[in-house]
């Protein structure tokens, strides 16, 4: 065989060795389907994980505010807030026992502060998140997330 054969066997060759337009096309559909299967999973997962994260929070700042009543024989009035588990309230009436009860308050998993209610409306007090979109009621994610759950 001649030089100038063999070379032309390998351009040959090289020419069928690559994929094919359709091929690549194939694959990137199946990875399209896989992906269009997997993570709409993968997103609700998320969503579930805020919404424990929300309900655990709202358990700590509920344990939290029953020590407050403990030490201070009430809990903190609507206008004295949640802020009252971390800086003593000024206004009346004034916890005479007072403490520290949180270092700081968290915001639920959305970025939102919790909401207090005193009284409350499905409690003697309500500690609660307005869930994803931040507005009381919803359904799903949106869904109000409290301490009467």
């Amino acid at each position: 065989m001649t030089v100038s054969n063999r070379l032309g066997s390998l351009a040959r060759r090289g020419a069928q060795a690559g994929f094919t337009l359709i091929e690549i096309m194939v694959v990137v559909v199946i990875i399209g389907v896989l992906a269009a299967l997997i993570v709409p999973g993968v997103l609700d997962r998320a969503d579930d994980a805020r919404v424990t994260a929300a309900r655990a929070d709202v358990g700590n700042v509920m344990q939290a505010l029953k020590l407050y009543k403990l030490d201070n024989n009430r809990f903190p009035t609507a206008e004295q807030g949640l802020d009252a588990l971390v800086h003593k309230p000024t206004v009346g009436p004034i916890p005479p026992n007072w403490r520290v009860y949180v270092e700081k308050l968290p915001n639920d998993p959305w970025g939102h502060p919790y909401q207090y209610a005193n009284p409350g409306v499905k409690g003697e007090i309500d500690v609660f998140s307005f869930g994803a979109d931040g507005q009381p009621g919803g359904e799903a994610r949106d869904a109000d997330i409290g301490s009467w759950q």
